[in-house]
């Protein structure tokens, strides 16, 4: 498959989840994101704001406000993506129809991030992500100050055993499903 037709793949079969099914394995993957070390240790932490076809985020970016971290969502602005405050009370639609953080929303630089949840179209075991193709994240990440633990989260069809990389591609620490956690070089994370 090209990656214009594994990304239209990947779109059909997660819309074709339901709500319940949607929420369900969306729980999952975000209490298994939270069991990760480099999670529990972070103070800053970057999420997203989720479209209709990726895992549902509302639910997690409420409890992690709570746990004491500091959490940032992205803002798209042009060809930019930068990392602002999460206040509910202030996101609104943005680039795409993205929740976005509204005015007062203090920007986050990519030094401070520790750990970024960062989604995707398709992920491999090994790391490799491709996204939606217009490349926000991947310039994101090689920014020379970002330094934080990178984990993509993604469904468990989601996940294929290779995918075409090129050079400019940001690989992740880890790949989290709702049934196994993927690091690379390194066996899945039974099942729980």
């Amino acid at each position: 498959m090209t990656k214009n037709e594994l990304r239209r793949e990947m779109k059909r079969r997660n819309l074709s989840l339901t709500a319940g099914e949607r929420a369900k394995k969306s729980r999952r993957i975000f209490s298994r994101v939270e069991r990760l070390p480099a999670f529990a240790a972070a103070r800053t932490v970057a999420f997203f704001c989720a479209l209709g076809d990726e895992p549902e985020t509302l639910p997690a970016l409420e409890r992690w406000r709570g746990l004491g971290k500091r959490i940032v969502v992205p803002r798209v602005e042009g060809e930019r993506m930068a990392f602002f405050e999460y206040i509910s009370e202030t996101l609104c639609a943005g680039a795409f129809g993205i929740c976005e953080p509204g005015a007062g929303a203090g920007l986050c630089s990519p030094a401070e991030i520790d750990f970024v949840v960062v989604p995707g179209t398709a992920f491999s075991p090994q790391g490799a992500r491709m996204g939606r193709g217009r490349g926000y994240y991947d310039r994101y990440l090689s920014q020379r100050e970002f330094r934080g633990v990178k984990v993509g989260v993604c469904y468990a069809h989601q996940l294929v055993e290779t995918l075409p990389v090129e050079p400019h591609d940001v690989a992740m620490d880890c790949v989290v499903t709702e049934c196994a956690t993927y690091v690379p070089g390194q066996d899945a994370s039974s099942p729980r």
